[in-house]
């Protein structure tokens, strides 16, 4: 299966935006500032093909892929930008990542590819099933042995997602709305993504 590898802090630092979740990951940022290239002003083009590899970036999700999505947000009733950033989020992978199962969103890809988790009670080892509203996530019975598993639900505290419930007692998440947009915690303007695409 394809996925995005190389260094994640040194992505981070080029897209100008933390995309490993790790808090030291854009400390060296503040020093590449001044430098010709950083300074370098962007077209609107460029400023657009940066937006959109900065969200790509953040799900760790390939060009392909994030194409299909942007088609599908495009399709449906609503605002296209919030409609592609929902279905991103509610990708399996990133889910078990903000529930806390996993300190990274390349962990959680790693421990769902592997079957480590139920959904509804079924085993689901696809990275970006998409979940739903009421839609339960639990870490399978004999995953519970894994130390790191187990101290990374309980362990992994930060700031309570407003949409997701957490039962520790029982290694369980729940969805339970859909986010809202001030909710989502990413600095992206999904407008300009959105206006890549259109040029199509």
């Amino acid at each position: 299966m394809a996925k995005m590898m190389g260094p994640k802090f040194k992505q981070s630092r080029r897209l100008g935006l933390n995309v490993s979740g790790h808090p030291k990951a854009m400390k060296r940022a503040e020093k590449s500032r001044g430098s010709s290239r950083a300074d370098k002003k962007l077209t609107e083009y460029g400023t657009q093909l940066l937006e959109k590899q900065r969200l790509r970036a953040y799900y760790n999700v390939l060009e392909k892929q994030f194409v299909k999505y942007v088609d599908r947000a495009m399709r449906t009733k609503g605002q296209t930008g919030p409609e592609l950033l929902n279905m991103l989020e509610l990708r399996l992978d990133n889910m078990v990542y903000r529930m806390g199962f996993a300190n990274s969103i390349r962990q959680a890809r790693q421990m769902v590819n592997h079957g480590h988790f139920l959904v509804n009670g079924n085993k689901i080892d696809i990275p970006s099933y998409g979940l739903k509203v009421g839609d339960v996530v639990e870490l399978r019975e004999k995953s519970r042995k894994t130390e790191m598993f187990t101290e990374n639900f309980n362990g992994i505290q930060g700031t309570p997602i407003p949409y997701i419930e957490k039962d520790l007692a029982n290694f369980k998440a729940t969805v339970t709305r859909l986010p809202q947009r001030e909710e989502l915690p990413i600095e992206i303007n999904e407008q300009l993504i959105v206006e890549f695409y259109s040029r199509r």
